[in-house]
């Protein structure tokens, strides 16, 4: 019960730091704030499609080749990983590209 709140709390964290950076973009010029943005959103499709083809990998080998069934990730844990790689990814774009 305890990982769920703390969970939720993390998230909220992110999404109001990820809304406060995208809004102090703007200042740097459309194409700076653009090239920005692309750049941490093409990092975190690239971590995710990665992620997403190792769990169907998983689910495979699990299916297949042992007896146990496949579970699944959970999608909570998986947007609050994201959630905080996007950030971390953002703001990291934005230093080295914001001037």
């Amino acid at each position: 019960m305890y990982w769920i709140i703390l969970s939720l709390i993390i998230l909220a964290i992110c999404l109001i730091l990820i809304v406060t950076t995208l809004v102090s973009l703007p200042k740097l010029g459309d194409e700076r704030t653009n090239y920005i943005k692309m750049k941490a959103q093409s990092y975190v499709f690239t971590v995710v499609i990665g992620v997403l083809l190792l769990e169907i990998i998983k689910s495979i080998y699990l299916t297949a080749w042992t007896d146990s069934s496949y579970e699944g990730m959970n999608p909570f844990s998986f947007l609050v990983t994201i959630s905080v790689l996007y950030l971390i990814s953002l703001l990291l774009s934005k230093k080295k590209y914001g001037g």
